[in-house]
């Protein structure tokens, strides 16, 4: 059903429903009806995506596994395949790209496009509902929409359009779609802010779009008139173009070229992270990992890989580590060293590869908190740190290097004295 409405900035957001319960579906249709709980295998591990079946029982994202067992004892539960999501959200972006004169991808399994203008044209609504169809018919994904004056109210349009639907929110009608709906609609109110709303008596966003933006910005900071805005349908953030969304990268080039295995493994560590470290900071997750190394010949010589979406250190080393060592072969003295990420997508970061304890992922919140006070080199793993008895072995190594190159050219000194006589 689309709501119909008078629209001036005509904002698409699409989002694919329960997207890996889906594939997991497509992928075994005796999964269909059942409720289905992606994440990791143990109970310490957490709830990844949870089909709506599962939901009924109480079953949510981020929610510890033997608790979700616990509440659905019935479920099937599945590990998760991120490279097939990835395929898969690869496929709708590609649909999305060829039709589309201005699109962000989100995260995995959300898209942004800004039609603005079409209905001139083609007419928002037709062309909005027609993209959805063929998607589905594509890839067989459920997917809803919402079409509507900004991103903020079109997610939230989504939200109420699922499952499997699409909602128009015309501009005259914004206010009074918005008014009933819990505050917890609202994109950027978290569970802190709703527990503190809440207590203050707030339960909708009518309540909330009626207190004075003053009084939410000395409760909240600045945050509070971003969230009075956005309860009050104003959201001005522009759908950013996916091929903007370009790499990061890193590179690090020695003063003296060097074959010190050791030495360059710990640098590569410290560089991944710190670049993983600003992808987590931007909110975006990358999907191709490349390594880069420059002989002392300045020969150049890169290797990539495509992985399933993340920003996790510890994924993204090993990674980093395997192109490395596959890298470099010739055993020549290097002269450059570096990473880049690419194929960024904005995103926080999913619970990854379905192994992570709430442990984990507290631990990274917090090194990342810690990073942010004090600095990117506040918090390094043991791994990309030298301790004092490797650096007293490679300065022991340096002197050597360095007493065997003098004694040469002493050597070669003395030859030449005596040539010279």
């Amino acid at each position: 059903m689309w709501l119909s409405g008078n629209i001036e900035r005509s904002i698409l957001h699409l989002d694919l429903d329960t997207f890996f319960v889906s594939v997991e579906r497509l992928k075994n249709s005796r999964l269909i009806g059942k409720p289905v709980i992606i994440g990791g295998m143990s109970d310490r591990s957490v709830v990844s995506s949870c089909s709506y079946e599962a939901r009924k029982y109480g079953v949510n994202s981020a929610m510890p596994m033997k608790m979700a067992r616990n509440l659905c004892p019935d479920a099937v539960v599945i590990r998760g395949d991120m490279e097939a999501y990835s395929r898969y959200s690869n496929i709708v972006t590609e649909i999305i790209a060829q039709r589309s004169p201005l699109y962000e991808k989100s995260s995995i399994d959300e898209h942004y496009i800004d039609i603005t203008g079409m209905d001139r044209f083609y007419g928002c609504t037709k062309w909005s509902h027609e993209l959805r169809r063929y998607i589905i018919k594509e890839t067989g994904l459920p997917i809803s929409a919402g079409l509507s004056i900004n991103k903020t109210v079109s997610k939230i349009a989504t939200g109420e359009a699922k499952p499997n639907g699409e909602i128009e929110v015309g501009k005259e009608i914004v206010l009074p779609f918005l008014d009933p709906l819990s505050i917890s609609k609202i994109p950027m109110i978290g569970v802190k802010t709703y527990h503190v709303l809440r207590s203050m008596g707030i339960a909708t966003i009518y309540t909330l779009r009626n207190i004075p933006a003053e009084m939410l910005e000395k409760l909240m900071g600045r945050n509070g008139i971003e969230i009075w805005k956005r309860a009050n349908g104003i959201d001005s953030t522009p759908v950013i173009s996916y091929s903007e969304q370009k790499s990061i990268s890193t590179e690090h080039t020695f003063e003296k070229d060097t074959t010190d295995i050791a030495m360059l493994n710990q640098l590569l560590v410290s560089m991944v992270e710190k670049i993983a470290y600003d992808l987590r900071k931007h909110e975006k997750l990358t999907s191709c990992v490349t390594v880069k190394i420059r002989y002392s010949n300045f020969d150049t010589h890169t290797l990539q890989k495509r992985i399933p979406y993340t920003a996790f250190d510890h994924v993204l080393i090993d990674i980093s580590k395997e192109l490395f060592s596959r890298l470099y072969q010739r055993r020549m003295l290097i002269r450059l060293i570096g990473v880049r990420f690419s194929h960024l997508v904005r995103g926080v970061q999913q619970l990854d590869m379905f192994d992570d304890t709430p442990e984990k992922v507290s631990l990274y919140m917090a090194m990342d908190k810690l990073r942010k006070r004090f600095g990117k080199d506040a918090v390094r793993r043991a791994a990309g740190v030298m301790t004092t008895v490797e650096r007293e072995e490679k300065a022991r190594r340096q002197i050597e290097n360095a007493l065997k190159e003098q004694e040469m050219m002493e050597q070669r000194l003395r030859g030449y004295y005596i040539y010279g006589r």
